[in-house]
């Protein structure tokens, strides 16, 4: 799928997020002082890559958006993204599944 068939599926929350994902990832490098050719070689990716990654671009695969990120430093919080701790509609709904009598604590 080519980028831009890939963006335009993609809801719009989703887009912003990526956008604003690349962005960051743009600021971390530069505060770094590392240059685009360094992080690519760190993450053996294509300086053309990086640079759709610092774009944002859905089309690029999650492990290079990780890997990238782990070159920077950054990847200690990637494994909590979807922590079931931290999933308050999931905890919410596991709660209403539970008899009455877990619930109060019975």
């Amino acid at each position: 799928m080519r980028s831009s068939q890939s963006q335009n599926a993609l809801p719009l929350g989703v887009r912003k997020a990526l956008r604003k994902l690349g962005g960051d990832i743009q600021i971390a490098r530069k505060r770094r002082r590392l240059t685009m050719t360094i992080v690519a070689e760190r993450a053996f990716i294509s300086r053309n890559t990086l640079t759709r990654v610092e774009r944002g671009d859905p089309a690029v695969a999650l492990g290079i958006y990780a890997t990238i990120l782990f070159v920077l430093g950054l990847a200690e919080r990637l494994g909590d993204l979807a922590d079931p701790l931290s999933d308050a509609v999931g905890l919410s709904l596991e709660a209403e599944r539970l008899p009455q009598r877990a619930r109060s604590g019975s």
